[in-house]
């Protein structure tokens, strides 16, 4: 048994486990519950996310409202839906992603037609609070919720298919809304786009997302009868989990690692101009990191499957380290640098589907959405505040390169907290009862779902 899995796990029951042809339906209506969030959140972050970067200046100009004012109201909606997404966790759990994405789907429309016909900077605003909502009940965090109980232990392939189509939002939107700007004010083009926003996402929710949820009789059953013997022996409960150390760590390494990629993203452009490259090898070189994310979350599996949770949560977080700090100190050729920012764009690939798959690698997937939502919280916070913030450092600092230089060691302090960020073999984890949870296996190998020996059950193997 490897270091990096929680070793003492009870065996799991087959009659609970959640193979998709058993307990989620057949493989033919699980296909069309991924292809439908494929769609759904290709077309939510492009309309929620990827279309006020675009019309910011149009907004700017019509409204005589200040950037710094209206980029606010953007970031307090990520900060809203970060926040939301912990008590969204818990209800994830008890009633499935049905009725919350396609609710979601209703407030996220109205929220932007509340954008469209806003007449002054406080409507505008509320309108952005309201959004922020909407992008906690139809963003990513439902989505992994709902393909980690629906997929069972073959989430994985799930969510990389749905992270690498969703990547295409910003390739679909951004010259999408471009191109309706041309012709029409901003108000008319997030007009359109709530329309498209309804047309898409609301029939796709309610409808193929229609269908059992897994595992909530048992995990209820479990608990009930948790409830009548010792508290020795029983499964860790959700508090028990938040407040460990081994979560707390994880938590922190990702939100510093998270801080440190975004940051390095955003400022990646000027970075570069300041090392000799033009305005348009800058710019394609960002574009290029994307290219890189998309590499780094096909590799997501064989990665997967070579590496334990441990090792592969502090290589993603120390290869970070490594780019963030080649970017702060190389000062060129500039085709060199590019290449940097392309393996630095795999690393943030990597972190998607990293964050992910956290909760099911250590603690099972019964409570999947409330132990995501806490984890998520900050970490959302920290990519939400890492460009304003970036960009103040680089000006305290004297420079970006220097700016590099403070995010290479927070990249570096992020893979060290990640070190602590597996659970005790003698742990328990919240999953065990449920059939899917991170039982006996060899390192970087994937749930057994089989019952296992007496031997795998021995703390310490």
């Amino acid at each position: 048994m490897g270091h990096d899995t929680p070793a003492s796990v009870p065996a799991a029951d087959p009659a609970a486990g959640t193979a998709p042809s058993a307990r989620s339906g057949s493989a033919t209506s699980l296909r069309t519950v991924l292809a439908a969030l494929c769609v759904t959140e290709i077309t939510s972050w492009g309309v929620l996310y990827y279309a006020f970067p675009v019309l910011a200046p149009a907004i700017t100009a019509d409204t005589g409202w200040s950037t710094a004012a209206i980029t606010a109201a953007f970031s307090a909606a990520l900060v809203l839906a970060a926040l939301g997404g912990i008590p969204l966790g818990r209800l994830l759990d008890r009633r499935g992603p049905h009725a919350i994405m396609t609710t979601g789907s209703i407030a996220a429309v109205i929220a932007v037609i509340g954008l469209a016909t806003a007449p002054n900077l406080w409507w505008f605003s509320a309108a952005w609070v309201l959004a922020g909502a909407a992008m906690t009940a139809v963003l990513y965090q439902p989505a992994f919720a709902a393909l980690t109980r629906y997929y069972g232990p073959g989430h994985v392939r799930a969510l990389t298919t749905l992270t690498l189509v969703a990547g295409l939002a910003s390739t679909v939107f951004a010259p999408l809304t471009d191109t309706l700007a041309s012709h029409m004010s901003w108000r008319s083009v997030y007009l359109a786009l709530a329309a498209i926003l309804a047309i898409v996402t609301i029939p796709l929710h309610a409808i193929a997302l229609r269908r059992p949820w897994p595992g909530i009789r048992e995990h209820a059953s479990d608990e009930r009868r948790d409830a009548a013997r010792p508290m020795a022996g029983r499964p860790a409960t959700v508090r028990a989990v938040i407040t460990s150390r081994p979560f707390l760590l994880l938590t922190a390494g990702l939100t510093l690692g998270t801080f440190a990629m975004y940051a390095v993203m955003i400022n990646l452009i000027p970075l570069l101009i300041s090392r000799g490259a033009d305005a348009t090898t800058a710019a394609w070189a960002l574009g290029l990191g994307g290219v890189g994310q998309v590499a780094g979350r096909l590799g997501y599996g064989p990665l997967v499957r070579r590496t334990g949770v441990r090792s592969r949560t502090v290589l993603i977080l120390a290869l970070s380290a490594v780019t963030t700090a080649a970017l702060a100190a190389v000062p060129g050729p500039v085709a060199l640098l590019v290449a940097v920012a392309v393996l630095a764009g795999t690393t943030r690939g990597i972190a998607t589907l990293l964050q992910a798959t956290a909760v099911t690698d250590r603690w099972g997937a019964t409570a999947y959405g409330t132990l995501s939502g806490v984890l998520a919280a900050p970490i959302t916070i920290a990519g939400a505040i890492a460009p304003w913030a970036g960009a103040a450092l680089a000006g305290g600092l004297g420079g970006y390169p220097a700016l590099f230089a403070v995010l290479t060691v927070v990249a570096v302090l992020a893979a060290a907290l990640a070190t602590g960020s597996m659970p005790t073999a003698a742990a328990v984890p919240i999953g065990a009862a449920s059939g899917f949870s991170p039982a006996s296996r060899t390192p970087g190998r994937g749930p057994s779902m089989g019952r296992g020996s007496r031997r795998s059950r021995r703390p310490g193997r």
